[in-house]
């Protein structure tokens, strides 16, 4: 009997762990962003110079790089979580993340839409390499059925926004946690000097905790500096915009081309799964005009935002993944691309073959969606 009460009463105990070590491991996270940073940077590095993916260990190679990606993700919903309860003045963002945290607070649904989207394009590939190995037949319906996801996906996001046009990435990117600093011993000696031998520094080094409202004031900037420091004040159009005003509402046609830009890889994927021959134009015309008239019918007009800019401009900078898809790929990329192998270091053309074994077999590595 003593020892079934003992071991009832350590069921809760083991119960309390998990919740536990997680607490501890936020804790972690948030107090060592740096260096989390750091190693991630490095491993993701990792992934990229050894794109593994070695042949015959392409799908643990991939297996790893997804899981750092998915890590990471998870990292920065727990700094996201940390920064919003760090009190003081208000602290300048970027627009995208503006806009994207205001939508996540507004909507639970497009904080679950906008994550099932990016654990999808974090794990694209490996689902590919793991379909690729029951036969191509198999491995375009995975493509294919993660395109239709992904476009869901994208026209729900359309349809919570209000018909805002999609951002990209859909969740709010990662932000740096002010570090505490504590004065060293080179510091502490700098007292003991003269003025004229002491070096120029802040007025203030540390912010100024308000006892009352718990408020933090700014450090005052270093005399020799003022000029930038006052320039990164200034309050822009876009910094006093209400957080959904970021994003004009498309219509009409603009609306059309913005669906159009979400299905685009959903027509160029059942088309590639349709056409037997790669080096077959068909496919890659297709898709490349589909694109082409979503850019076409959605002009910029007198009433474009920053951040419509520049999502605009990341659309631009996509549309160069052409040159390494398809047809084009097949019958003018690849033949350069093998040709300056033989003509790099081998060190060099290694990493470059890894990469081209990629290009050569899946469809998700050339993605820009």
């Amino acid at each position: 009997m003593e020892t079934l009460k003992s071991a009832r009463g350590q069921i809760p105990n083991a119960l309390s762990l998990p919740p536990r070590w997680l607490h501890m491991y936020s804790d972690f996270i948030t107090k060592n962003q740096s260096s989390v940073t750091q190693i991630e940077s490095a491993l993701r590095s990792l992934t990229y110079i050894i794109p593994g993916r070695f042949r015959d260990a392409e799908l643990a190679s991939e297996s790893l790089h997804s899981s750092i990606q998915l890590l990471s993700m998870y990292h920065d919903t727990l700094l996201t979580r940390a920064i919003a309860k760090l009190p003081g003045m208000p602290r300048q963002q970027s627009p995208h993340n503006r806009y994207t945290k205001f939508w996540i607070q507004k909507s639970r649904f497009y904080r679950r839409v906008a994550t099932l989207l990016a654990m999808i394009q974090y794990t694209e590939l490996l689902w590919e390499m793991m379909a690729k190995r029951k036969g191509e037949r198999i491995r375009w319906r995975v493509v294919v059925i993660i395109e239709v996801v992904k476009a869901v996906c994208r026209l729900c996001l359309l349809r919570i926004t209000s018909s805002r046009p999609l951002v990209t990435p859909a969740l709010p990117e990662r932000e740096v946690i002010p570090e505490e600093e504590t004065p060293t011993s080179d510091e502490e000696d700098e007292y003991l000097l003269s003025e004229e031998e002491a070096p120029v520094r802040p007025l203030q080094k540390k912010e100024y905790k308000m006892k009352r409202t718990g408020l933090s004031l700014p450090s005052l900037p270093n005399p020799g500096d003022i000029s930038s420091y006052l320039l990164s004040k200034v309050l822009t159009a876009d910094d006093i915009k209400a957080p959904n005003a970021l994003l004009n509402k498309v219509n009409g046609s603009a609306q059309f081309a913005e669906i159009l830009h979400i299905l685009q890889p959903v027509i160029y994927a059942i088309a590639m799964s349709r056409s037997k021959d790669k080096k077959n134009w068909q496919p890659w015309l297709l898709g490349l005009s589909v694109e082409y008239a979503a850019r076409q019918l959605r002009k910029d007009g007198l009433r474009t935002t920053a951040l419509e800019r520049e999502q605009w401009g990341k659309r631009g900078w996509a549309m160069g993944w052409w040159a390494m898809r398809g047809a084009f790929y097949e019958n003018v990329t690849k033949g350069f691309l093998h040709r300056t192998s033989e003509k790099l270091p081998s060190l060099i053309s290694g990493v470059l073959d890894d990469y081209l074994y990629l290009w050569d077999g899946y469809y998700f590595s050339t993605s820009s969606n």
